[in-house]
């Protein structure tokens, strides 16, 4: 077995002492910056191109640095019951999500992180060449979105059509941005019939704007949603599904990664592993909802049991076809209202690592009927 490196305790502490974690996590590892490029041995020689085969031999002394905590806490918790004999170092790195991620990638300080889906179009904007190399998506995404539109208290909202006229909190860098606009063109309405207000989508910084009244309207996820409503709905807040997708998931990594033989082998491996994962924790939703959301997370059963109602069923495509062209999509839409330029979707899709993922799902379903 690989040695492993964790950078925060395991199954362990409360989620406001997680964020004070991921920071801490982000400064150590940009305070190392090029480590994590530099790490792997060469064993491999030279660069690897875009339309190379991925090799087939991890190097020995080859480590490969992960932000992807999801994955991290569902091997912990599976045990044996994932087969993860990986042939290099696993270095988990204790961030997620756009931001972190793609300051952690210019200070390549970071190999692979989990994402949804702005960050890759987000980071190829804005000068960090990219490859996404695993997606998955869900089964389920009409009734288990993972937004819905909340409004403020004593607003009514019935459809997309009530946006007209209202403040709308807006991340332009992240799913939630993506998502408003997205909502915004499915009711025929522009920027200009709307008023965009600016907000970072961290933490509760939403769900306090929309209490504060700051904001009419905000796309809302998971327990954010769930203890707002529960606080505000005697007030009058409500929220609409909007119909739309929204649940895109991928890993995604540099291309100087994916140029570097042995980061692009272990990844391969990686990438089979995460798949595994995913399988696991929609098959064992009870040891999830305790080992994860409430052990490791330290939520209540209450907020755990609802995150388990509306978790995803996923799906990870065999065939990136469908994705790729709602990728496509999203990016002409956000370059189109954001001004950037334009993108082809295929190029952000590394497809050699498309076997890497099915693999995994196959060999964890068989396992799970196995037992």
């Amino acid at each position: 077995m690989p040695r492993t490196t964790l950078t925060r305790p395991a199954l362990a502490g409360p989620t406001a002492r997680h964020a004070v974690a991921a920071a801490v996590g982000v400064v150590a590892l940009l305070g190392t910056a090029g480590c994590a490029a530099d790490a792997a041995a060469d064993g491999a020689g030279g660069t690897l191109a875009a339309s190379d085969p991925l090799p087939s031999t991890v190097p020995d002394g080859t480590t490969l640095v992960v932000g992807d905590p999801t994955t991290e806490v569902a091997l912990e918790l599976a045990g044996d019951e994932i087969e993860h004999d990986l042939s290099f170092d696993l270095e988990w790195a204790n961030l997620s999500g756009g931001p972190q991620t793609i300051e952690a990638f210019r200070a390549e300080s970071l190999d692979v992180g989990a994402v949804a889906e702005i960050p890759p179009i987000h980071a190829t904007w804005t000068g960090v060449p990219v490859s996404i190399v695993a997606t998955q998506y869900r089964e389920n995404w009409q009734d288990a979105p993972v937004y819905e539109l909340a409004g403020r208290p004593g607003l009514t909202l019935g459809s997309l059509d009530d946006l007209a006229g209202k403040r709308i909190a807006f991340s332009p860098g992240q799913a939630q941005g993506a998502l408003v606009l997205k909502a915004l063109g499915a009711a025929g309405l522009t920027q200009d019939d709307v008023e965009l207000v600016e907000l970072p989508s961290t933490g509760d910084v939403y769900s306090t704007a929309l209490a504060a009244g700051e904001v009419d309207v905000a796309p809302l996820g998971g327990t954010q949603l769930f203890r707002y409503l529960t606080k505000y709905e005697a007030d009058g807040a409500q929220s609409v599904r909007h119909g739309l997708r929204d649940d895109a998931g991928h890993l995604y990594a540099p291309k100087a990664v994916l140029e570097d033989p042995a980061k692009a082998a272990a990844l391969h491996e990686y990438v089979e592993v995460w798949a595994k994962a995913k399988v696991w924790v929609a098959e064992h939703p009870e040891e999830w909802k305790q080992g994860y959301y409430v052990e490791h997370e330290g939520l209540t059963d209450e907020d755990a049991q609802y995150l388990i109602d509306h978790a995803a069923v996923p799906d990870i495509p065999a065939d990136l076809t469908e994705g790729i062209a709602r990728t496509q999509d999203t990016i002409d839409l956000l370059s189109t209202e954001l001004g950037e330029d334009p993108l082809d979707a295929a190029d952000l899709f590394d497809q050699r690592f498309v076997a890497a993922q099915t693999a995994g799902v196959e060999a964890q379903r068989a396992a799970e009927e196995g037992r």
